[in-house]
């Protein structure tokens, strides 16, 4: 299958993506992971001002088939969330690179250090397809 990577994001093994825009961090799931999800159908929006640290959940996706837990690709405080997705969750599915679910300030850039660039997390992707994960 081939799956969509933003160069411009910073991909967790938990198949999260975090972009820096204008001193805030963008988070979302990949394309991968919406995948494997398939039909989005709810993201249970955790809520502005909680603080996020890397590598928790903040959050769940429900699709048809699955719900899973979203892991914050980057520790701080949520100082948005994409209300947009309580009405159509299945953004995530059409422009998952788009259709971010937080925006984090940014506690410690030095997190971004310790995920995958999009090459990297493209072949941390085919190496789970060839296992069959």
């Amino acid at each position: 299958m081939a799956y969509k990577f933003d160069p411009n994001a910073r991909y967790a093994k938990t198949h999260d993506w975090v972009r820096v825009e204008g001193g805030l961090a963008v988070c979302g799931i990949s394309d991968y992971a919406q995948h494997a999800l398939s039909d989005v159908v709810y993201v249970d929006l955790p809520e502005a001002g909680m603080a996020v640290s890397q590598g928790e959940v903040y959050t769940t996706v429900e699709s048809v088939k699955a719900a899973e837990e979203v892991f914050a690709p980057v520790s701080g405080e949520i100082v948005e969330v994409n209300e947009a997705l309580e009405d159509t969750p299945e953004a995530l599915n059409s422009e998952p690179y788009a259709a971010w679910i937080i925006k984090v300030q940014l506690a410690d850039a030095g997190e971004l250090d310790a995920l995958m660039d999009a090459a990297a997390y493209e072949a941390f992707v085919a190496a789970e397809e060839a296992g069959g994960h």
